[in-house]
């Protein structure tokens, strides 16, 4: 069980607000969410700035203390991935504190795979040497993250949407072969700072569009440097609704993309067949 947030604008956008002052903003959901939980084992923080990922990363609660809250209110970009973690399969470390990187790619995950233990070596096996060796914690998250990017690394005529959805149905598939009875939580995001790509299998995510400029609820201004010659766009995705915007569910079993126009566009995460 962890939280999930991502974020992609047509324009550099400010979300402290969402992440700190919303009703039910990210750091929030770090005490209690919706369900009563407490997701108190980390949390991170990702952004691009010149094409690359920044990533600030802590192994205590984002409620603790005035680091998050810091973290959140320089937080401007175009892309943000953020993530509070409640350690179900692995220790609080740093290690395995959410978002992973690797290149230019960021990764976050909600959910457990129960099986993962029995069959980490079969993933561990499908890997490239150079994925193999960039994990450093022992979650099953960092390890669905690079199974995924092996899977692109050694077909790279693949899509990052095809190599998403073909790796989470492998790692769908490999946990029922290991044990057909085990929970399966794939709830992800992943991004270039460009794409933004996700899955939800087994938990709640939720999104809303933004088609216009708009105030904020929580401050009552836009976050936004705002070009009159551009029509700002964005969407936000979060395991639960964060404002009183029109929230709607990302369909169960989807894998899915956010489009140039800032829309979701969604496809069934297991085909019928392999194409």
């Amino acid at each position: 069980m962890c939280r999930l947030y991502g974020f992609r604008a047509t324009e550099p956008t400010k979300v402290e607000c969402t992440l700190v002052h919303a009703q039910n903003a990210l750091i929030v959901q770090s005490r209690e969410d919706q369900t009563g939980t407490s997701h108190a084992h980390g949390w991170g923080v990702a952004t691009y700035c010149d094409g690359m990922p920044q990533v600030d990363r802590q192994a205590w609660a984002a409620y603790h203390g005035e680091h998050f809250r810091r973290t959140a209110a320089r937080t401007f970009s175009r892309t943000v991935i953020a993530h509070v973690r409640r350690a179900s399969v692995s220790s609080i470390s740093l290690d395995n504190t959410h978002p992973f990187v690797h290149g230019k790619w960021v990764f976050a995950h909600n959910g457990t795979l129960r099986a993962f233990g029995a069959m980490r070596e079969r993933m561990l096996d499908a890997m490239t040497d150079e994925h193999r060796t960039a994990i450093r914690g022992a979650t099953d998250s960092e390890h669905v993250f690079h199974f995924v990017m092996s899977l692109w690394a050694k077909r790279p005529r693949l899509t990052p949407f095809e190599a998403l959805r073909e790796g989470l149905e492998r790692v769908i598939e490999l946990s029922r072969k290991t044990d057909a009875a085990a929970a399966i939580g794939l709830n992800v995001l992943l991004t270039d700072g460009d794409e933004l790509l996700g899955a939800r299998w087994g938990r709640t995510l939720w999104y809303v569009e933004r088609h216009q400029v708009q105030d904020c609820e929580i401050c009552g201004f836009p976050h936004i440097h705002h070009d009159p010659n551009a029509h700002y766009q964005a969407a936000v995705i979060a395991s639960e609704p964060i404002s009183g915007e029109p929230w709607v569910a990302v369909p169960e079993g989807t894998v899915f993309r956010i489009t140039p126009g800032m829309s979701l566009d969604f496809e069934p995460l297991i085909r019928s067949a392999r194409e």
